[in-house]
């Protein structure tokens, strides 16, 4: 059995967990360990589980907290070069990650930990370096895609394998260009290098989502330029005109911004042996 929980998806903090039988590994520590510590008990989890950490990029919403953990649990931390480097310049990571915990990995080479086969690449966004993960277990392809300013052919192929997928739909349009933010922060979230809006995800989605796709969360959404079932509403609009191709739609979850959601358990193989 696979599993998935949320902890966090938002500029408040972001963090999520794939618990395999055996083991399970981190996918950014925006969150204080104090609170994913709570949060791990309330949902009958074992942090004990959790064997290694993976980063998608360096802004603190996704690494304030990784110092802290790998040096508490001693568990490896994998990121691209470039987003070790900025974990180390980024002031609001008090505790950095001590050096026999870093490992380094590169877009486009897959490597294995325990049970799960990681592949890293590139997602375009105004950090250090951004990485999406594809991660197979059991033959089931897992995919995440945050915090990304424009849509890449490769983020299409891996969207196109993936049987779960979770993928940033993080604002409104209108309620950004409306919004009280100034307009230099607009820009930037607008910009190819800032992030998704929920037409573009639903547009991506509607375009490169085969039959084999069962289940969407919308990640990382805006506090002050969304809303969840804005973004919902948004995507399965897009999402209803491919009914007549595959008969039916994923399913969609948005994710909670600052608590988690709920635990997924995702169909493998072996779940159908």
């Amino acid at each position: 059995m696979l599993r998935f929980v949320s902890l966090g998806s938002g500029s408040s903090g972001n963090c999520y967990l794939l618990v395999a039988a055996t083991e399970g590994l981190i996918i950014d520590v925006g969150i204080g360990l104090r609170t994913l510590k709570k949060y791990f008990r309330e949902y009958g989890l074992s942090l004990g589980s959790v064997k290694n950490i993976l980063i998608t990029h360096d802004h603190a919403d996704h690494i304030k907290s990784v110092g802290t953990m790998s040096s508490e649990f001693n568990l490896p931390v994998y990121a691209t070069r470039e987003v070790h480097a900025g974990i180390e310049r980024n002031y609001c990571v008090q505790k950095k990650v001590c050096k026999d915990n870093v490992r380094y990995i590169e877009k486009g080479k897959s490597f294995k930990l325990g049970p799960f086969e990681i592949t890293p690449f590139g997602v375009p966004h105004d950090s250090a370096d951004n990485v999406g993960y594809r991660i197979v277990y059991d033959e089931t392809v897992f995919c995440l895609i945050t915090d990304a300013g424009s849509v890449t052919e490769e983020m299409k192929a891996q969207i196109k394998e993936a049987n779960y997928l979770v993928l940033e739909a993080n604002y409104d349009s209108d309620m950004l260009e409306n919004g009280s933010y100034p307009p230099y922060l607009k820009r930037r979230i607008a910009s190819g290098t800032g992030h998704l809006s929920n037409a573009v995800c639903a547009h991506v989605l509607s375009e490169n989502m085969t039959n084999k796709l069962c289940k969407v969360w919308l990640c990382h959404l805006s506090e002050e330029n969304n809303h969840p079932e804005l973004a919902r509403k948004t995507v399965e609009a897009s999402l209803s005109q491919k009914t007549d191709i595959f008969g039916c739609m994923p399913e969609l979850v948005v994710l909670k911004r600052k608590t988690p959601t709920g635990i997924f358990e995702l169909k493998t193989k072996g779940d159908l042996q």
